[in-house]
């Protein structure tokens, strides 16, 4: 069974792994077809470890996926072989007390694709609960449902926003979350979104995106642009999906008097917090931590046209390049958005 490892630090290799996984009553096996690249998967082989979470010993990258049912659980029947699927990532501890309040994302013992201890899913096939598992409508693709985990945190932002027919929103960054945040909140109801960034080519795709002012903050301020599309008045909810420092530091200024500002790139380093332009404002502050219960909402919203994500997929790697693809992504290239393997040609 071939699957991408990362060994240590900087080191992939594309190589026989055999993960242990019976199948019990309520899992279902799932063989992969195409496997999204996120930026966190980047940055455990960048840097080795993200926060706590230390990549100790080899682990399997990705946990962005789409694939079809080949084998199913005896006490599972709402699922048959050749049903085609995507899956949510995290298996939560279904006693903890996180889990029986309905707030599953934040049970700290959370078991998550491609988290150290946990293997992710760039191998042929994996066992995953029925109950985190969803069927997909004809007409979404695979590609379009290795999108649905990435897209769910936009999803998840929008219902923290609160979003009402007719808002402003500002999105502080184009990157794969920040545009899926951009989607989200449009087909939620907000008129138009304020996309701030310093890639002209990814401003470009967010443009093309529907009702989307593009800023290049190297050249235009985004709180005189946010003032510019309200009338002065400024947005009604600014999302920060950079996770850059700076940024996340001015998030106040574009924000209208009572507006909403929520937290959804994680900076690597704390941030300066500016509570008084907050109070003067009386903002309110939501933070996101992956998503829960958005799924269907998202498979949904894809199978009804009202999200596109197609134009946010900007490049494909069969499975035997897959190391390649993880180097392309580490460099950074302007203008890529997401990057996706296509599992068909496993080894």
């Amino acid at each position: 069974m071939k699957a991408l490892v990362l060994e240590e630090k900087g080191k992939l290799a594309l190589r026989d792994h055999i993960v242990e996984e019976e199948l019990g009553p309520r899992d279902v096996r799932i063989q992969l077809k195409v496997v999204g690249v996120c930026g966190s998967d980047v940055h455990y082989y960048t840097h080795g470890a993200i926060g706590p979470f230390v990549v100790r010993e080899p682990m399997v990258l990705g946990h962005e996926a789409a694939g079809v049912v080949t084998e199913v659980g005896s006490a599972v029947h709402e699922f048959k072989v050749g049903d085609r699927v995507c899956m949510e990532p995290g298996i939560p501890d279904p006693t903890s007390r996180a889990t029986r309040l309905g707030l599953y994302n934040l049970d700290p013992a959370v078991r998550f694709w491609a988290t150290p201890p946990i293997h992710g899913v760039l191998r042929p096939s994996v066992v995953h609960p029925a109950d985190f598992t969803f069927k997909l409508p004809d007409n979404v693709s695979f590609e379009a449902a290795a999108m649905v985990e990435p897209l769910a945190v936009g999803v998840h932002a929008a219902i923290k926003a609160r979003v009402k027919p007719g808002d402003i929103a500002v999105v502080i960054g184009a990157g794969p979350i920040g545009l899926v945040t951009v989607l989200a909140a449009l087909a939620a109801g907000c008129a138009r979104a304020i996309v701030s960034d310093v890639d002209d080519d990814k401003l470009a795709i967010a443009a093309k995106l529907g009702p989307v002012t593009p800023v290049n903050v190297r050249s235009r301020d985004l709180a005189e642009a946010a003032r510019a599309e309200t009338d002065g008045w400024g947005a009604d909810i600014v999302f920060e999906c950079s996770g850059n420092e700076k940024a996340a530091a001015d998030v106040f200024d574009p924000l209208c008097p009572g507006g909403c500002v929520v937290y959804v790139g994680i900076p690597l380093e704390p941030i300066a917090y500016d509570v008084a332009k907050a109070q003067v404002k009386e903002a309110r502050v939501e933070h996101v931590f992956r998503y829960a219960h958005v799924f269907p909402r998202c498979i949904a919203m894809l199978s009804s046209g009202s999200i596109d994500v197609s134009p946010l997929i900007t490049r494909t790697f069969p499975f035997s390049r897959s190391i390649e693809a993880f180097e392309y992504a580490a460099s950074a290239p302007r203008g890529e958005v997401k990057i996706q393997i296509d599992m068909q040609d496993q080894a």
